[in-house]
């Protein structure tokens, strides 16, 4: 399969005609599957109503069939077709995050495949605040199933090129809309209970959500990995490069002996770090991911940097580990995934 690609970098009139958009959605609403920038990563496209189309996602990316695809819509009127029982407190979300990185989980309608839902009685719905995603969903007048485009288990594309890497042949074409900026993927939210739960740290902290509806909770198994996650695809390992990663918590100085030891038996080993601790460092490959003091910044570059190190020869990775407050739950919740849950600490 020939993957097409076009250029839509500097969108910002979304009413301006784009016959690149317009390419792109008319093999969206052909069943075809395309890949498209959003504000966290790209996601890969096809019509969630359409059984068939959705199918061809799960080829491409190698994804295990149990784990649910999040529909991306461009206006509301598209969740109230596809949702129901909508409780008061979604919208208030909705009002204060949409278009953003923040998905809910809702009941369906059943209008959505099953392929989409995998067989649950639930939909996870978001609006990406991306002015090229919600001009491709506007045109093609569909809701658009899209999970993270790139081959499963590898770290999420926050550029073209990372999809062209991963999805080259595979697909039928890509959306080039620059790099994209959270860097990590949307929060998912479960508002079927009446506490909400998070069942995935991403763009928006549970902090925020807290400040507009209260108490929420969180997955028991984002924080105990031998605990059942509600959601099933949180219990496959995503985003990992192709050497192995270990999470340090520690001093820079007990992350350098483990370096050291490594080094003089032989193994070649990089270090994920920030800007302020790069030059700390001693290593056959040292890659800053953003600044400490910033940690957004650490988000927006997390899949790019693990993506580096697969140009570089390095055997092994080691990774400072960061606060999980804020934005900080979903980038260690992204490098545990990455390191297979391994750590090690300081004693």
């Amino acid at each position: 399969m020939e993957t097409k690609i076009w250029v839509v970098d500097n969108i910002e009139d979304k009413s301006q005609f784009y016959p690149q958009i317009s390419q792109a959605a008319e093999l969206l609403r052909a069943n075809e599957i395309v890949a498209f920038p959003t504000e966290t990563v790209y996601g890969l496209g096809a019509n969630a109503t359409d059984t068939a189309a959705v199918e061809k996602i799960f080829m491409a990316k190698g994804r295990p069939s149990d784990n649910p695809l999040i529909v991306h819509i461009a206006q509301l009127q598209q969740l109230e077709e596809i949702a129901t029982d909508i409780p008061a407190f979604a919208y208030k979300l909705m009002e204060r995050f949409w278009p953003g990185p923040l998905t809910l989980v809702l009941k369906t309608k059943g209008k959505i495949s099953e392929k989409v839902t995998a067989g649950l009685p639930t939909v996870a719905v978001r609006m990406p605040n991306h002015p090229v995603a919600l001009a491709l969903i506007q045109e093609c007048r569909l809701p658009i199933a899209a999970p993270s485009a790139n081959l499963s288990g590898r770290p999420s594309p926050t550029t073209a090129k990372h999809v062209y890497d991963d999805l080259n042949g595979r697909i039928a074409g890509i959306v080039d809309g620059g790099e994209t900026g959270v860097g990590v993927e949307s929060t998912v939210l479960d508002c079927t209970e009446e506490i909400p739960v998070i069942l995935r740290p991403g763009g928006v902290t549970k902090e925020e959500i807290e400040q507009v509806i209260g108490k929420v909770r969180i997955d028991a198994a984002l924080e105990d990995k031998t605990a059942t996650p509600k959601s099933p695809g949180m219990k496959y390992t995503h985003y990992a490069p192709k050497s192995p990663v270990i999470i340090i918590e520690g001093s820079r100085t007990f992350l350098q002996h483990l370096v050291d030891e490594q080094r003089k038996n032989g193994m070649k080993v990089g270090i994920l770090t920030t800007e302020e601790n790069k030059d700390f460092y001693q290593a056959d490959v040292v890659l800053p991911c953003g600044r400490r003091e910033d940690l957004h910044t650490v988000a927006a570059h997390l899949y790019q940097v693990l993506r580096h190190f697969d140009e570089t020869d390095v055997e092994l990775i080691y990774s400072e580990s960061f606060p999980v407050e804020g934005i900080g739950s979903a980038i260690m919740n992204r490098l545990k995934k990455a390191a297979g849950y391994q750590v090690i600490r300081e004693k």
